[in-house]
């Protein structure tokens, strides 16, 4: 992981599996780049988008990591497995309208339910 003080104190521990359950609210969705819920969704957690690294030739997702994340009791040490990266946003990248995201600044996420 690159310098990310949120998380940097995770670096080389393994990452729990998690399965975001809600009873009675059978939707469920990923909101990259926010963290308030839409009206009508309840909020599970919010965190921070990420990925592989950019330029690593292996296939990736993007996934919302809890700001506080947790880890595997007793892990550490690079193992070299998949790595998790800071989305960051990019003024350069597709010509996109960027208003109101700040180059270089990483992506946050929301889970919300419904």
């Amino acid at each position: 992981m690159i310098e990310f003080p949120p998380l940097s104190s995770k670096l080389d521990h393994d990452v729990p599996c998690a399965v975001c359950r809600a009873s009675n609210r059978g939707s469920m969705v990923m909101i990259p780049a926010r963290k308030t819920c839409p009206s009508g969704w309840t909020r599970e957690y919010y965190g921070y988008l990420m990925s592989e690294y950019y330029n690593h030739p292996s296939p990736t997702e993007f996934v919302c990591v809890d700001r506080h994340p947790g880890v595997v009791a007793g892990s550490s040490g690079n193992q070299n497995g998949v790595l998790f990266y800071p989305v960051e946003a990019r003024s350069a990248v597709n010509n996109l309208p960027f208003a109101p995201y700040i180059d270089g600044a990483e992506l946050t996420c929301v889970v919300c339910t419904k």
